[in-house]
């Protein structure tokens, strides 16, 4: 009996240590985004493989979008100039960048797709004669960043809210 104790805590260990080492060459891989500054988009795709979507930028180039939705609560960016070159990378699921979309109207659809990539999924309610879309992201806990569209397609609100489903509390009660 204390033979399986013994071998089944040493294989925990183990695998502990296995998983540890995966995790850290996968971070590796990628590095920090300043690293990918200045690389040639055939770089990029030999490192983070294809992506998600590939998005003209209005003042010109392209932006790869690496995108978790709809379960991953990230959606990485990488921006090209039009020599092909990266001129920033970052993660665009972040409160700074969903505080920047206005609700006046003068953003569209295409024009969220652009910044966040797809939703993780779109609702509808009662209330608003609109789709919904929901950006699954982290903040100070599992969060959802909810953007409104009216009829016409235009953002006229935008809110964060708990994703109350990956709450360990909810789940107690």
């Amino acid at each position: 009996m204390l033979r399986k104790s013994y071998i089944f805590r040493l294989s925990y260990w183990v695998f502990s240590l296995l998983a540890a080492a995966f995790l850290l060459a996968g971070c590796n891989m990628w590095g920090s985004p300043e690293k990918w500054v200045g690389q040639s988009e055939q770089q990029v795709l030999s490192g983070w493989g294809q992506p998600t979507a590939r998005v003209l930028l209005p003042e010109g180039g392209v932006r790869l979008q690496y995108s978790g939705q709809p379960w991953g609560r990230y959606a990485w960016m990488i921006d090209l100039d039009q020599a092909g070159q990266v001129t920033q990378v970052y993660q665009a699921l972040q409160n700074k960048y969903f505080m920047q979309i206005p609700v006046d109207g003068s953003w569209g659809r295409e024009d969220v797709l652009r910044e966040f990539g797809p939703p993780a999924l779109v609702d509808h309610v009662a209330s608003w004669k609109g789709d919904i879309w929901n950006y699954r992201w982290w903040d100070i806990k599992y969060m959802f960043y909810y953007i409104y569209f009216d009829e016409n397609g235009r953002v006229r609100r935008a809110e964060a809210g708990i994703d109350f489903s990956m709450d360990r509390d909810t789940w107690r009660r």
